[in-house]
């Protein structure tokens, strides 16, 4: 496979163990909570790894969730709940959100109200109170991103509910879009800006951090307004969740990952991946390259190489920025040897 600097995939974690399971179907049919009929499924494994998320993003009593198919899947299920519980809300989300927001708006038939970032990314909350003081009379739904697609800024939900209460919203449902930050901000005790203690729902994707190689992801909420029916005949379980089939092998890999690392071996990954974006930072710096990072954050801004170089390193460009990402799985000398072939511009 071609190398990639500019794209959240994490390699560390080696999943070839699972390759004899590629001759078989497994799929997790309707709702996690109940055994389907079809014996080739794996709810078991997507149980531990709903109970190990719920654990780590503290999650109170009657908590519900779910894995999908992918990252654009969640964050519609997480505003179809909203929807159920405020049907008659406006949806605010940052203007660096992750496209499939709007997406799932347009589906859902909710109206959009796009925020203005700060210039690192991160959620404008006075532009937020403004704008939502404007609708005082209809509910809120907030969508905060906890690692934007390109800066990987954080929104902070305590400050969200800050500008919606100087606003007069009362009614509100806040869900947390972390596909790639979420999992290693909670571990490395950032939780509290982004967690279920401050947020309705909230989201990750597995084949991001946790290096899944197949897209996959959860979304988990304090309490889901959808009651499961009657089982449905043909699958033996209620129909709860978007996709009826969903991806039982990545929830075998996703739980393998939770075993083997434990907290302590995810926040060690977390660390290690942190500390390859300081000396990213520090080498692009050595060598006159303009760049930036938001703390905490994986990603490395620079200012975009000649086209060979982004194109050979599929790193993106967004105006005056390229990005980097040092996932774990990259090293020293991967970004020694860009640092090389930037030198050579």
């Amino acid at each position: 496979m071609p190398f990639s600097h500019g794209y959240p995939v994490a390699t560390d974690i080696d999943y070839r163990r699972f390759g004899r399971f590629l001759n078989h179907m497994i799929n997790n049919c309707g709702d996690p909570w109940h055994d389907p009929i079809y014996p080739g499924h794996a709810m078991d494994a997507e149980r531990d790894v709903l109970a190990w998320t719920a654990d780590l993003l503290h999650a109170p009593p009657g908590w519900h969730g779910h894995m999908t198919n992918g990252g654009s899947e969640v964050n519609l299920d997480a505003l179809w709940q909203a929807r159920t519980k405020l049907p008659n809300a406006i949806v605010y989300t940052s203007t660096a959100a992750h496209y499939s927001v709007r997406k799932a708006c347009d589906l859902l038939g909710l109206p959009v109200v796009p925020v203005a970032t700060d210039r690192y990314g991160e959620m404008d909350y006075a532009s937020l109170r403004a704008l939502a003081g404007r609708h005082r009379a209809r509910p809120a739904i907030v969508v905060a991103t906890c690692g934007t697609t390109f800066t990987e800024a954080c929104d902070k939900v305590p400050r969200v509910h800050d500008a919606l209460d100087e606003a007069g919203i009362g009614h509100r449902w806040i869900h947390v879009d972390g596909a790639l930050a979420l999992i290693p901000r909670a571990l490395t005790g950032d939780g509290g800006w982004f967690d279920l203690t401050v947020a309705n729902s909230a989201c990750f994707s597995f084949h991001k951090f946790l290096g899944v190689p197949m897209p996959a992801a959860l979304v988990i909420s304090r309490s889901s307004p959808h009651r499961p029916g009657p089982a449905i005949s043909y699958i033996g379980v209620p129909d709860t969740t978007i996709s009826g089939s969903r991806p039982g092998l990545a929830a075998l890999m996703a739980c393998y990952a939770i075993d083997r690392y434990g907290h302590d071996g995810h926040r060690h990954r977390t660390e290690l991946a942190r500390d390859l974006a300081d000396y990213t930072s520090q080498q692009l710096t050595g060598i006159g390259w303009p760049t930036w990072r938001n703390p905490g954050a994986f990603t490395v801004l620079l200012r975009p190489p000649p086209r060979h170089v982004t194109a050979r390193w599929a790193l993106p460009v967004d105006g005056d920025w390229a990005r980097l990402i040092c996932m774990p799985g990259k090293t020293r000398r991967h970004i020694n040897t860009l640092i090389t072939a930037l030198k050579q511009t």
